[in-house]
């Protein structure tokens, strides 16, 4: 299914553990030089600048490509202009192949076109449909996006997967089944739940390693859905919005009790596992799930004024991080105030590979030469099987 050269695609794969290394310290800028030079890689940018500034560029080659096809359809074409956005989206999948042949991994050019891909097959099923209905639209971008992440591993479309996949699913709970509105909140919550665990499966029973970066993303969107399935002010706004029954004040929703409690428990949940896990990007998580809940109460109960309550925040967070850093700035392993010296904690898993490679894999075989001290029969000193001295 991956359109790359999988020696190329691995190759990048190390060249960006050795620099992960070199900035750790544990290579020099000679070796990372050399493993580079020896170690053919695909056409990529890590600079997000510079891959801003490409797809930039590939977009308006696109729309340069799709334009002139439009000038040249429109003289044979009248009526059936609802066409083009199949024949946009056919382009921007030959481009995107084309692209992948030449070897453009997250370069700047590619995400272009399959950006474009995934919108000009979504606009072309949305004007199909006379713009009225939502579930075809979104199954087919939840289709192209996945093909899109298989093929080309292509995080933007894993994240485009799941979002259209959740509208789907939703979209189709609360249309049609009749307790759709009251359940849909619950189902979401199993959603976001089941998709965390199922991505943990996956990525432990991952073949195919070059996925692992798509489904960690899908992990981590799946623990923002979960809380906000369960968030009392979303599902009491959205709800009210649902019922056209929002005016200034959005009525009171059933088991607001236990939708309060999710709000505060699962931030709390987030950050207590994370510490136990070592899970990062869980932690970040936490701490902007405890933001938001904060700001779910304040909400529909102010106690406080406005100048008020952030100071006590701020003076409430400098201690809580004062007594952190004091506790934990002697540590050498575990929880530590130290900086890591790779942000990557999978740097390591691939560094034997990297070592093989740049050790064996790509330097010229070289006959040692014969030593001048030779050994064996007692020849030079000491007696040995031949009894000679």
């Amino acid at each position: 299914m991956i359109v790359f050269d999988r020696n190329k695609l691995q190759n990048s794969v190390l060249t960006e553990e050795a620099d992960s290394l070199k900035n750790a310290g544990f290579i020099g800028k000679e070796q990372l030089d050399f493993i580079k030079k020896e170690l053919p890689v695909l056409n990529s940018h890590k600079n997000i600048l510079v891959r801003i500034g490409f797809f930039l560029l590939g977009s308006f080659l696109y729309s340069s490509i799709c334009s002139a096809i439009s000038l040249l359809g429109l003289s044979a074409i009248d009526r059936t202009w609802e066409i083009f956005p199949f024949v946009f989206g056919i382009i921007g999948i030959a481009g995107s192949e084309f692209l992948a042949k030449k070897d453009y991994y997250n370069h700047g050019l590619d995400d272009a076109f399959i950006l474009g891909t995934i919108l000009n097959f979504g606009a072309a099923v949305t004007i199909t449909t006379d713009f009225h209905y939502v579930l075809p639209v979104s199954i087919v971008v939840a289709i192209i996006s996945l093909i899109m992440f298989l093929r080309y591993i292509h995080l933007l479309s894993a994240l485009l997967f799941y979002l259209a996949l959740t509208i789907t699913l939703g979209y189709a709970i609360f249309e049609y089944l009749e307790a759709g509105q009251a359940i849909l909140p619950f189902f979401m919550m199993f959603y976001g739940a089941g998709t965390y665990f199922l991505c943990k499966k996956l990525n432990n029973d991952l073949i195919e390693s070059y996925y692992s970066n798509g489904i960690r993303l899908i992990q981590s969107v799946s623990l923002i859905l979960f809380y906000l399935s369960g968030n009392y002010f979303i599902v009491r706004e959205f709800s009210a919005s649902l019922l056209n029954t929002y005016y200034e004040i959005s009525p009171e929703i059933p088991f607001a009790f236990f939708f309060w409690a999710f709000t505060f428990i699962v931030p709390v949940c987030y950050f207590l596992y994370s510490l136990k896990s070592k899970n990062r990007i869980m932690l970040w998580i936490s701490f902007l799930a405890i933001g938001f809940s904060f700001y779910s109460f304040r909400y529909y109960h102010s106690v406080l004024p406005i100048e008020a309550a952030l100071t006590l925040g701020g003076l409430i967070l400098f201690g809580i991080s004062f007594f952190f850093i004091r506790k934990l700035k002697a540590k050498e392993s575990g929880l530590t105030f130290k900086p890591d010296k790779i942000s990557n904690s999978n740097t390591f898993l691939n560094a034997e590979a990297l070592i093989i490679a740049s050790t064996f894999g790509m330097k010229p075989e070289v006959k040692v030469p014969d030593s001048p001290m030779e050994f064996g029969d007692g020849g030079f000193s000491g007696g040995g099987s031949g009894g000679t001295f």
